[in-house]
């Protein structure tokens, strides 16, 4: 029985930055994230789009862009009042690279 070796040429991070697209897949990430928690405060609270909009004083359609976990082109504060919302608070964070 051969042994697996523990790490084969490099990391995950490693591949993306040679690859260029590091920050475009953090980006993504990050945004898949805040939608998924977004979206399921919303559906435990029993919260519809057309109320939620109506929380943050815009339209549905802006709501389902904040809701599409592929749409990284929202504003902090679009996302900050969609957290707030359904109760929740957008808590950003700067940390060392």
């Amino acid at each position: 029985m051969s042994e697996t070796p523990s790490s084969i040429g490099g990391t995950l991070e490693d591949f993306l930055e040679e690859l260029g697209e590091r920050d475009a897949v953090y980006s993504e990430a990050i945004k898949r994230v805040l939608a998924w928690q977004i979206e399921d405060a919303r559906q435990k609270q029993s919260i519809t789009k057309s109320d939620m909009a109506a929380r943050m004083g815009t339209s549905r359609t802006q709501v389902e862009r904040v809701l599409d976990p592929r749409n990284v082109a929202v504003s902090l504060d679009t996302l900050d009042r969609a957290a707030r919302s359904v109760g929740k608070k957008l808590l950003i964070e700067l940390v060392d690279v």
